[in-house]
């Protein structure tokens, strides 16, 4: 069964995760990626560094660099509390942050070139927190093999994976959020009353296609098996704005799209975004008299955003992945994997053992909160597996066939949108 693919011996006693090392599977050597411009400019750490930390001048210090603003309410602050988790359970830990690493907020600035002064300044490790950072998490490891690198996504450091690189020490570092997505999905379908969803999507590639589709089969499924409505009747559209955040003049505005979304008969909208413009909007559509709901993403406390129409939201926890990676690295111990983080199904919430959870908002009915409690139950003991054919890709061709169960592989590489899902693939 799939569940027994995700197993793997907690770390220590905090963490419960998967680092996928098949044998039975060859491995696929990537290329190496383009050396970032070591002229680019880089910002002063005086100026744009921050630095939390224990009064302890031994600390070992941990280098973030964040993609976005550290206070977007979304998937950038999820990573900043969880250092903030790290730190209360590790003492003689210290964070240095830069964020808005972006080409928007830092048209000239790399994250390599980030990572380099935040080594000079004393971290040991460097974490970059998004994808986009995944060749420059390479060339950091490969030009400071003393230092542990971590970057969440990416797959450089999976052998059985298409891009495998050889380095020893870096680390990718993930948690199956897809399966908060098939949670969210399913509370989504439960309470929608026009039978349109929408999904505020970020910009295209394997994780947002797998995140976005992992959406829709929780929602069809429990449209079908629960609502006992015909798929057909069902609309799930993905609009992308180009960029994790909005960048004027570069991305869709998502403060028009989600208007356009709720303003156009979808009565419940999803974000995949960084930011909570699906929130906002969301409240600003109700007190106008529109029957609305929204779920934000990431960040456990994101439903106080709008909490009267908020039906959840699918969160995870980082902390006790990191704290794991640090602990190893403190010790001397610090080994390249692949480690993809999983669900505690006997408590999802459990911000110790649980690397994906559940929030349950105000607008999420008590009779619909107990039919997704026992989704939840059918996706812990495996009884219910979205992941098995037969399914197709948008274009029709097959994603699964009849009874074949998806390999970790299928889910990680999504190529398209699922069939039945409105949105672009590419």
């Amino acid at each position: 069964m799939q569940k027994n693919l995700f197993d793997r011996v907690r770390r220590g006693g905090q963490l419960l995760a998967i680092a996928f090392l098949f044998s039975s599977l060859a491995a696929c050597g990537g290329n190496v990626p383009t050396t970032p411009d070591p002229t680019a400019d880089v910002p002063e750490p005086d100026q744009n560094t921050e630095t939390v930390s224990p009064s302890d001048q031994d600390e070992f210090k941990v280098g973030m660099v964040i993609v976005g603003p550290k206070n977007d309410a979304g998937w950038n602050q999820s990573h900043v509390e969880a250092s903030e988790y790290v730190m209360e359970n590790l003492p003689g830990v210290a964070f240095d942050y830069v964020d808005k690493v972006n080409p928007g907020d830092r048209p000239n600035v790399q994250g390599s070139q980030v990572a380099d002064d935040l080594i000079a300044n004393g971290a040991q490790m460097v974490i970059f927190n998004s994808d986009d950072f995944k060749d420059d998490a390479l060339f950091t490891a490969q030009k400071h093999p003393d230092v542990a690198v971590i970057h969440v996504s990416g797959d450089y450091a999976w052998p059985e994976g298409k891009n495998y690189q050889e380095q020893a020490n870096l680390s990718n570092v993930m948690l199956q959020m897809y399966y908060g997505r098939l949670i969210a999905g399913c509370a989504a379908a439960l309470e929608t009353k026009t039978g349109k969803i929408g999904y505020l999507g970020p910009l295209i590639n394997d994780e947002t296609r797998r995140l976005s589709s992992a959406a829709f089969l929780g929602a069809q499924h429990c449209w079908q098996n629960y609502r006992d409505r015909d798929a057909a009747e069902l609309e799930f559209k993905v609009t992308w704005i180009g960029f994790w955040f909005n960048i004027p003049g570069v991305t869709l505005d998502p403060t028009k799209v989600a208007d356009d979304f709720y303003n156009g008969g979808y009565d419940v909208v999803m974000t995949g975004i960084d930011t909570p413009e699906a929130a906002v909007q969301g409240k600003k559509a109700a007190e106008a008299g529109k029957d609305v709901k929204f779920l934000h993403y990431t960040l456990r406390s994101g439903c106080s955003l709008a909490p009267e129409i908020c039906i959840g939201v699918p969160f995870y926890n980082w902390g006790p992945t990191y704290q794991a990676q640090i602990e190893a690295a403190k010790a001397g111990e610090f080994e390249s994997a692949f480690v993809w983080s999983a669900p505690d199904w006997q408590d999802i919430n459990n911000a110790d053992t649980s690397a994906v959870g559940f929030a349950r908002g105000e607008a999420l009915s008590e009779e619909n909160g107990e039919i997704l409690d026992q989704f939840i139950q059918g996706l812990g003991d495996d009884t219910i597996n979205l992941y098995t054919g037969a399914l197709n890709f948008q274009d029709g061709t097959t994603y699964l066939a009849e009874d074949e169960i998806a390999t970790p592989q299928q889910i990680w590489y999504m190529t398209q949108l699922l069939e039945g899902m409105d949105g672009a693939s590419e």
